[in-house]
């Protein structure tokens, strides 16, 4: 009763969230369409009115998921095991040319963070290397020794190195699952840079342990250790925003729930029955391995019959992001093509409808800045090919004046699309501070100016990520295959020549824009500054967002309570790093 129950409100929450964000969409382009009909509807009115659906509707989309988040504040009482854990859990960590002494100061964390609590059942850890570079292998073997010696655990950690990366990550787990998964029941999939609480796992296990129809639990990681002005911002995004969006995607998913490639617990016989994954058809970037994995290892899953499910409430689970623009964009380039490559997966046989329509959302994240990029166009083409008709007839107004009185439309349309950037992030803030969780942000106050700094800031680099997107989507459909560059850890600083020379070109775009707008359609150009100006200036913003961050702004609850996972891992690898620096010297 209580399943079926579950799924008819997750079917009742799709088909509120899919009428909603299309309603929302079809007034925009109607409204739209109204400014065509004063002077005749040309096919560039129809093209503009079809990009703005387009538009609306992803936007529409997301703050639907966001309200759905602050409706269901409570998630489900998920089962879990009260007696003796009996099942063998193996917590893998896939490693590739990262830091050894980081990596293994954070699994040495996390094993006495497990060996602190009572009644520990049987967990091994096991180290799956795909690291290229000879000398990094090199320090992971010696490494993994001393992380041996000083957990005294000779018979429960392993660490392998593949000659061979096959399929990268997701073959990586698949050849271990394969080879040596038998002797496990579940697996607690890790990134390098992951940290999560002995508590938080053993309570995953109890959850999966409960409940044998469950095939993988996913967790909400909160990012943490960020230092820079950029990192700092996404941080406080990811703690301050991202629980109302996760509890609003769990309500939207049901059983069939997302899996974001790590800090998650999958049971181990459900992912070998289901989780193969074919290597696609042709060269890449659209054929090869899948990069983009997780996604459909979910879909797989749920095809089988699997519950996969976003547990959100679960404390305890850590990882680390991106500390400047570029780091972001570089890694964004292979979630791009990742996506991208889903294309020949929607129709893959048997896959769960919403599972289809997951993996459409995640191609159309990708397509929506060209839908963006499209719309400016076209709307700049619009002006000279409108003819003699003025929509700015007065020289120090800004907004359109349209025949018939419609300029009140055009104004509630521009404010209705920002509206739906902004008025989630809006309603997370005063729902924090309704609820009291805005003390752990430092308090109203300062969560609120968090709140408004973290929407002026990313509307600032929200153009120039638009920009590195667009540029990732064009190099996917012209056949640049990314590749699978390594990830960098550290402050993420970069100096002035390095963010000109990695972002000139968009420089130059910005001021091409505001140019060719001034020429074409001067009247449009302060319409287009909030995108063409941070075009303009993006060398400059990616080298001031990779500054240290002073602190004032974007506090987290890390920052007044520091988890002890985390202390444990500074103590450990500031140990660590010294002994490494000793022997450098010695």
């Amino acid at each position: 009763m209580k399943r079926a129950a579950d799924q008819n409100r997750t079917l009742w929450v799709r088909l509120f969230a899919v009428v909603a964000s299309v309603l929302l969409a079809a007034a925009a382009g109607m409204v739209f369409i109204i400014y065509g009909a004063t002077d005749g509807i040309s096919w560039l009115d129809l093209l503009r009115a079809g990009l703005i659906m387009l538009s609306t509707w992803w936007l529409a989309w997301g703050a639907v998921t966001g309200l759905l988040g602050l409706v269901f504040r409570k998630p489900p009482v998920a089962s879990r095991l009260e007696g003796p854990i009996t099942g063998k859990t193996v917590i893998i960590v896939p490693v590739y040319n990262e830091d050894p002494v980081a990596t293994f100061a954070r699994v040495a964390a996390m094993d006495n963070s497990l060996r602190a609590n009572a009644a520990l059942p049987h967990i091994d850890f096991a180290i799956l290397s795909d690291t290229r570079d000879v000398s990094i292998a090199a320090q992971e073997q010696h490494w993994f020794a001393h992380l041996i010696a000083q957990q005294n655990a000779a018979g429960r950690m392993f660490y392998r190195r593949r000659i061979q990366n096959k399929g990268r990550k997701a073959g990586n787990i698949e050849e271990f699952i394969t080879t040596s998964g038998g002797a496990w029941d579940y697996a607690v999939i890790l990134d390098a840079d992951s940290l999560m609480e002995g508590a938080t796992i053993l309570e995953m296990i109890r959850r999966i342990e409960a409940d044998p129809a469950v095939g993988l639990l996913q967790t909400l990681p909160k990012v943490v250790e960020a230092n820079s002005i950029f990192g700092r911002a996404m941080q406080f995004a990811a703690a301050f925003h991202s629980p109302a969006f996760a509890r609003g995607l769990g309500a939207l998913q049901g059983r069939s729930g997302p899996f974001w490639g790590h800090n998650a617990i999958v049971r181990i016989n459900a992912w070998a029955e289901s989780c193969g994954l074919p290597e696609l058809s042709g060269p890449p970037p659209f054929g090869g391995h899948i990069m983009s994995h997780d996604s459909v290892e979910a879909a797989l899953l749920a095809r089988a019959g699997w519950v996969v499910r976003l547990d959100d409430d679960l404390e305890g689970s850590y990882e680390g992001a991106p500390e400047n623009i570029l780091d972001h964009a570089k890694r964004d380039r292979r979630w791009c093509q990742g996506n991208l490559q889903h294309s020949k997966i929607l129709g893959a046989p048997g896959l769960l409808m919403w599972s289809r329509f997951s993996l459409f959302q995640g191609i159309f994240s990708y397509l929506a800045p060209l839908i963006w990029v499209a719309f400016i166009i076209t709307s700049i083409a619009a002006i000279p090919l409108a003819g003699d008709l003025n929509y700015f007839p007065e020289a120090n107004w800004p907004f359109p004046v349209f025949p018939n009185d419609e300029t009140q439309k055009a104004i509630g349309l521009a404010f209705g699309i920002f509206g739906l950037l902004v008025m989630p992030k809006f309603l997370v803030g005063l729902d924090a501070i309704l609820t009291g969780r805005a003390k752990e942000f430092g308090g109203a106050r300062q969560s609120l100016r968090s709140v408004l700094a973290e929407l002026a800031l990313s509307s600032l680099f929200a153009p120039v990520l638009l920009a590195f997107q667009t540029r990732s989507v064009l190099q996917v459909l012209l056949g640049r295959d990314g590749g699978w560059p390594t990830n960098n850890r550290g402050d993420g600083s970069l100096s002035g020549a390095e963010s000109w020379a990695a972002a000139r070109w968009i420089s130059l775009w910005g001021f091409g824009v505001l140019a060719a707008t001034q020429y074409i359609a001067p009247e449009l150009t302060l319409w287009l500054l909030p995108v063409a100006l941070p075009l303009a200036i993006a060398p400059f913003l990616i080298w001031w967002t990779s500054r240290a961050s002073k602190g004032r702004y974007f506090r987290v609850p890390a920052d007044q309570a520091r988890p002890a996972i985390l202390a444990a891992n500074d103590a450990i690898l500031a140990a660590w790093s010294d002994q490494k620096a000793g022997q450098v010297s010695a």
